[in-house]
């Protein structure tokens, strides 16, 4: 089930628990990627708040966002670079995007394979996603009170699988959001301690969100198989598979016109 996006809106720009949700997996994205200099950067879902960093150094940046969402405005008091896309068919020619963030977009899809597909075609050769998914395992993914609380939430073993599955490879990952979802003044004012000792002892169990990068694979085997396709690698030489006997020369063959 989507959310809404009055109700995501909220969350990341009106709470502390949301803003500081906002810095930390801002951090966990630069940290991944350092340099998208002349790069084309999107997001797809709600990923607009993960993007901010990268505003005054890539070439384009845009947010792709759901009909069943709703669209906002953004950056906010700013150019508006964000549209309103059917969730499997993105207005955006094939191989366009260099780099792409899907925030509270896979795991509140009705059909991940078809988005995994459009993900897919749109990535250019060489290009990196990112999916920012909650944590099966983590405290987050328990508790409705954020967005993470909210769809499927994936295990990193899942989401590999999932990846390999749709003609991407695995690439790297990291873990954020480790202090409880809580609103409560006491955990938001140690979150960042919380963020740090979460990095430091790498402790993806109880992380809330789980960011995974994945490469897309150019040579990929067909969803088919190959037994299908090469069945009758060598059909076109069918007929030389029963030689005739030679002509004798002292009766050479003779063709009629009728």
């Amino acid at each position: 089930m989507h959310l809404d996006v009055v109700d995501l809106r909220a969350f990341y720009y009106r709470t502390k628990l949301g803003r500081a949700t906002q810095r930390a997996l801002q951090e966990a994205l630069r940290g991944m990627w350092t340099d998208t200099r002349g790069l084309t950067v999107a997001g797809f879902g709600f990923a607009t708040p993960f993007l901010r960093p990268f505003l005054p150094e890539a070439e384009r940046v845009l947010g792709l966002m759901p009909g069943q969402q709703g669209v906002m405005h953004w950056p906010p008091g700013e150019e508006n670079r964000s549209v309103l896309v059917e969730e499997y068919h993105w207005p955006i020619a094939s191989g366009e995007i260099d780099r792409l963030v899907v925030g509270h977009g896979l795991e509140t899809c009705d059909q991940p394979a078809a988005l995994l597909d459009e993900i897919w075609r749109v990535l250019a050769p060489g290009g990196r996603v990112v999916f920012v998914v909650p944590n099966r395992s983590g405290l987050w993914a328990r508790r409705d009170v954020t967005p993470f609380g909210q769809g499927r939430p994936y295990s990193l073993t899942q989401m590999e699988a999932l990846l390999r599955k749709h003609r991407f490879q695995p690439e790297r990952h990291v873990s954020a959001l480790y202090s409880p979802p809580s609103h409560r003044p006491l955990w938001l004012k140690s979150a960042r301690f919380w963020e740090g000792l979460g990095k430091r002892l790498d402790s993806r169990m109880v992380a809330g969100a789980l960011l995974v990068e994945a490469s897309k694979q150019i040579y990929a085997t067909p969803k088919n198989g190959l037994r299908d396709r090469v069945r009758k690698p060598l059909g076109v030489l069918e007929g030389l598979g029963k030689p005739k006997p030679a002509t004798s020369r002292n009766h050479p063959r003779v063709w009629q016109d009728n």
